[in-house]
């Protein structure tokens, strides 16, 4: 297993991993198999989506904040209740298919690791399987 540490900038933001994880595959000469991804923070998340318009992921926190609004009578102390919500709507874990060094992804897809409670730094868990 092998630890990427992100530090984020903002309370909320998506960060594209696609590029490191890209790296990863040619720095370990990784050709076929699958990457297994896992976020160990319970305030943000991961997904995938469209990496060729900013304006996507906008939206989507834009969205999010209308669905999960950052104060809404929560009773979680700490007073980041939406970034828990927000961050189970997203999940914990993604697994991506590897073949002949190349992430496979659609035209426009890119990974995303989710910051909800930020700015902070964080960790995202890679793990190689070879087929």
């Amino acid at each position: 297993m092998q630890t990427l540490t992100l530090k984020t900038s903002r309370r909320e933001e998506f960060i594209s991993v696609t590029h490191l994880l890209s790296q990863m595959c040619g720095q370990n000469g990784w050709q076929d198999g699958m990457f297994h991804l896992h976020c160990p923070h319970t305030t943000a998340g991961l997904t995938i989506n469209e990496n060729a318009d900013p304006d996507v992921t906008r939206d989507i926190l834009m969205a999010l904040a209308k669905l999960v609004p950052s104060s809404s009578g929560y009773r979680h102390v700490e007073g980041n209740s939406d970034a828990h919500v927000k961050a189970s709507l997203m999940g914990p874990a993604l697994t991506l298919m590897v073949r002949q060094g190349r992430i496979l992804l659609g035209t426009w897809q890119g990974v995303f690791f989710c910051e909800f409670d930020g700015p902070r730094t964080r960790q995202l868990w890679v793990r190689w399987t070879a087929s």
